[in-house]
């Protein structure tokens, strides 16, 4: 709102104030309604820890391991959901007159090794050019994390006061990722790593730090995880539009088995890759990847997070990318599909493997060929590469046709084998489309591949907490599987990004992308 341009009616002002009181109603009704959220779960959690005590079951054993998961990601929303509280006078910025606060937090182990910085203020006093003496100072201890141990950094802001005008003045405390908290950049670093790349949820990385002598319960990681996951969206937003921005895209989705809440049950839900990566033609743009959930599979939930592309989609033949390949009003479809014959190949190996059918086996030989020419390929520059599938692959796809359809001729229209060649034929011109264009692939593995780390920690971790987590999971999920792809470490381009995100201007978000800070080592 311009504050130079409000109304001078008095009834106009009444009516600012009574939408601005309706807002943050609202906003505060959302809030409550998590909390009592939470508090729910954990009463729930702690009658299934009592009854668990009572007796062995591995029922109930799981039933809480869903509660755990389902009570962290319900703590990590009201964190995202929770504005910081505006830092003390004299504690950002430059040099200010020193403001007295009382302010107690449980103290850190004595065993850890702490680390001092000391950060000085100038000699002179500012307002009036007199020497300083010093009064006192401040020390800030924030929890810090190096891979294998934890240590403590002090922050040490010595406060000096004129011997002339008596004014005081103290060095600012240095920008944290979480305004006034506990953890160091790398700390929060480690806890999102761990839990999204190695698959630990917070309940389980809160009894490992335990076993070093600290203290931090799983609803105090929650905290952090949600309060991290917020700070670094506009990053998040930033790769999607990147991605988005790209005329060649591979899709693909997998199931999540989420917690349905109140239930106890899960539902599935859906987790969805679009990778841009122009490395197998040699392109000039760097690889990115965006992840994005939905509680479904609709076709509604891709459509929307294509509505703003415009190119070629390697993707399989699901249905709901249908409506993105049909001309509307006149115009030419937005997108274009490349079918994928990877899917191809592994229905009929399905049936090689289950009856060893010759038929199977022989087409299965001239598809391998087709592969053959792409290992070639790879790397090449497009006009290279459509040059030397015309050359190789063109003979190899045209008698693969010929021989399929004469396959089917002679099989029953029931078997397996004669579906699996169908599937192919009816796809035939989205199958060929990369013989006549260098940009494309023959295969849409390149997002099989960006899927499978999903796949690896669905087996670990079982379910999403919550739709919400599910899309917390999908941001996270969205920076470090493209920091790999920029050849990363992601904890190591994580802690980068949250040691600078919080004060870096958001119209300059870019200078954070991994590939423009390639130099962390991996």
């Amino acid at each position: 709102m311009d504050l130079n341009a409000l109304p001078t009616g008095i009834a106009a002002l009444h009516a600012i104030i009574a939408t601005q009181a309706e807002a943050l109603a609202a906003a505060k009704a959302g809030l409550v309604s998590k909390t009592l959220e939470v508090e729910k779960l954990r009463i729930e959690l702690a009658r299934l820890k009592r009854m668990q005590f009572g007796r062995s079951s591995e029922k109930i054993a799981r039933a809480v391991e869903q509660l755990e998961l389902a009570l962290e990601e319900a703590e990590a929303a009201v964190a995202a959901d929770t504005p910081a509280a505006p830092p003390p006078e004299g504690e950002k910025g430059d040099a200010q007159p020193v403001a007295r606060r009382n302010r107690t937090r449980r103290p850190l182990p004595e065993h850890l090794p702490r680390e001092q910085v000391v950060h000085d203020s100038a000699d002179t006093c500012p307002a009036c050019g007199g020497t300083m003496r010093k009064v006192g100072e401040d020390v800030t201890e924030i929890l810090d994390y190096v891979p294998g141990h934890f240590r403590v950094i002090r922050h040490v802001r010595p406060a000096y006061s004129c011997r002339s005008c008596e004014g005081m003045v103290q060095a600012p405390m240095p920008s944290l990722p979480i305004e006034r908290g506990l953890p160091s950049a790398a700390l929060l670093a480690h806890v999102l790593t761990s839990k999204y790349c190695d698959h630990l949820p917070l309940y389980r990385q809160s009894a490992i730090y335990a076993r070093d002598g600290v203290d931090l319960d799983r609803a105090l990681l929650a905290e952090w995880v949600g309060k991290a996951a917020a700070l670094v969206r506009p990053l998040v937003e930033a790769i999607e539009a990147y991605v988005m921005a790209g005329a060649h895209l591979h899709g693909d989705d997998t199931p999540v088995p989420v917690l349905a809440p109140g239930t106890g049950k899960t539902k599935t839900g859906r987790l969805w890759v679009y990778l841009r990566d122009e490395r197998p033609w040699a392109g000039p743009a760097p690889p990115a990847v965006a992840y994005r959930y939905s509680p479904d599979r609709k076709g509604e939930r891709p459509q929307g997070h294509l509505a703003t592309f415009r190119g070629h989609l390697h993707a399989d033949g699901y249905a709901g990318f249908g409506d993105l390949y049909l001309a509307k009003d006149g115009k030419p479809p937005p997108v274009t599909e490349v079918a994928c014959w990877a899917h191809v190949r592994r229905k009929l190996y399905d049936i090689h493997v289950a009856d060893k059918a010759p038929i199977a086996e022989d087409a299965l030989r001239r598809i391998g060929a087709l592969f053959d020419v792409e290992r070639a390929a790879a790397g090449l520059a497009p006009d290279q590469r459509r040059a030397l599938r015309q050359a190789q692959a063109r003979p190899v796809m045209d008698d693969l046709a010929v021989f399929l359809d004469a396959s089917l001729a002679r099989l029953s229209g029931k078997a397996e084998l004669a579906k699996a060649i169908r599937y192919a034929r009816s796809r035939w011109m989205q199958l060929t489309r990369y013989l006549n264009d260098g940009h494309l692939e023959i295969s849409n593995n390149a997002a099989e591949r960006a899927i499978r780390p999903l796949a690896v920690g669905r087996k670990n971790w079982l379910f999403a907490g919550s739709d919400v987590g599910g899309e917390r999971a999908a941001a996270v999920y969205t920076l470090t599987e493209t920091a790999k792809l920029s050849g990363l470490d992601p904890e190591a381009y994580l802690c980068d990004v949250l040691a600078r995100i919080a004060d870096h201007p958001v119209n300059r978000i870019g200078e954070l992308l991994p590939w423009n800070l390639a130099t962390i080592p991996a």
